[in-house]
């Protein structure tokens, strides 16, 4: 067995639901990711990429089943890199890294480039197929951006209720207020702002050309909002209920990726790299407790680690929702104040199959440029369950 290392990451900037990335195709979006990670390590001969593990959620439409090979392909890869598509709908990306760093540590390959997709603007509405020809009723067309779809029969009612009311159940489950909700998303728009003005994401992000613009910053997040403008939003999912369009993540569209190699690989990249993958977590429970997954996740992660969380410096946890966030920070024990200082979700966007890669590829520079010695990324997953990834900064200089 040997280790696994990050070595490189890009993104495109990430697009609200009909913005600026509304008329760009997925699979293109992908290619961006792909050259954009690519350029960071000039002296890696793309022939020499053992495989390209690419998350995507959808798959339905423009994604066209495998679009890890259709990134490939428009990036100008070589045609002898194969390519492969993960779905684990929100953790797409993210897993696809995990299963990359175990092909790497079992030593079945040497350097993988792994990341995902989503264009949720662009998801096409799907119409079941009929059991026999000429039906004579009328068929109603569902739309796969978000959420259930076709849903089963057999499922539990209780399984399948909307995203928002199951983080409405959690906010009751665990008394997590509005208050605490809109503060938490607007100190996320505020740290984004933050951070994108400081330079952070200059080195991370991928301008996109678009139809007589370049597209560079992300598109969700707004510099004023505060608590007291948040507050005065309405409840999205009950009357009486908690969470609004502002402490949710919006529906966005955007690609990213994540180069991953052995320590051996170094020398054919061309570059060292920025962390080791300590530990991996997965984890799974009842679908409506879906925010709530990453507790157990993530604590996997560390123990597969050695580490305990006293230990972590930084820690990038998905927004999915203010209240899934506010539940795990609360049952992790963590400073709050070290939880996407960089902002999240809530402000930069959540295209599903790409958030991850965003995820690791942030934590790996938030790392490097601390001086922390250890990270953990998370995120929650549709239908109950969550992944998480430990980090260990190898740059220098940790503490």
């Amino acid at each position: 067995m040997t280790d696994s290392y990050v070595y490189a990451a890009a993104r495109t900037p990430f697009g609200r639901f009909a913005g600026a990335l509304a008329e760009v195709r997925p699979d293109d979006l992908a290619a961006l990711a792909v050259t954009g990670t690519l350029a960071k390590t000039p002296d890696l001969d793309p022939a020499h990429i053992d495989d390209v593990v690419w998350g995507n959620a959808n798959g339905a439409g423009e994604d066209n089943r495998n679009v890890g090979r259709m990134a490939v392909l428009l990036a100008g890869l070589p045609t002898s890199v194969p390519a492969t598509t993960v779905n684990r709908l929100c953790g797409s990306s993210l897993d696809a890294a995990l299963i990359a760093s175990r092909a790497i540590e079992t030593g079945d390959a040497s350097v993988v480039l792994t990341g995902g997709v989503e264009s949720m603007t662009r998801a096409p509405w799907v119409l079941p197929k009929p059991a026999k020809a000429f039906p004579a009723g009328d068929v109603t067309a569902v739309s796969t951006t978000l959420g259930w779809r076709l849903v089963n029969d057999r499922m539990p009612k209780e399984w399948t209720v909307s995203l928002g009311e199951a983080n409405e159940q959690l906010a009751d489950r665990f008394a997590v207020g509005r208050e605490r909700q809109d503060a938490f998303a607007a100190r996320s728009h505020r740290l984004a702002d933050e951070a994108w003005n400081a330079g952070f994401y200059d080195d991370l992000v991928v301008p996109v050309d678009t139809e007589g613009a370049t597209f560079g910053r992300d598109e969700g997040i707004r510099p004023g909002s505060t608590p007291e403008k948040l507050a005065a939003l309405k409840p999205v999912f009950r009357p009486d209920g908690v969470i609004t369009a502002g402490n949710a993540s919006p529906l966005s569209d955007g690609a990213s990726a994540v180069l991953l190699g052995s320590g051996a690989a170094a020398a054919r990249i061309g570059t060292e790299p920025l962390a080791r993958i300590a530990g991996r977590g997965v984890s799974a429970l009842d679908p409506q407790l879906f925010g709530y997954a990453p507790v157990e996740a993530a604590g996997r992660a560390l123990r597969r680690a050695g580490v305990a969380w006293s230990d972590v410096g930084a820690v990038e946890l998905n927004e999915a929702f203010a209240v899934q966030s506010l539940a795990c920070v609360d049952a992790w024990g963590v400073d709050p104040e070290r939880v996407n200082a960089k902002g999240g979700a809530i402000a930069l966007g959540h295209p599903l199959g790409a958030s991850g890669g965003r995820l690791l590829g942030t934590l790996a520079h938030r790392l490097r440029d601390s001086g922390e010695r250890w990270g953990v990324a998370a995120l929650c997953i549709g239908v109950g369950q969550a992944l998480a990834v430990v980090l260990e900064n190898v740059t220098g200089g940790t503490r």
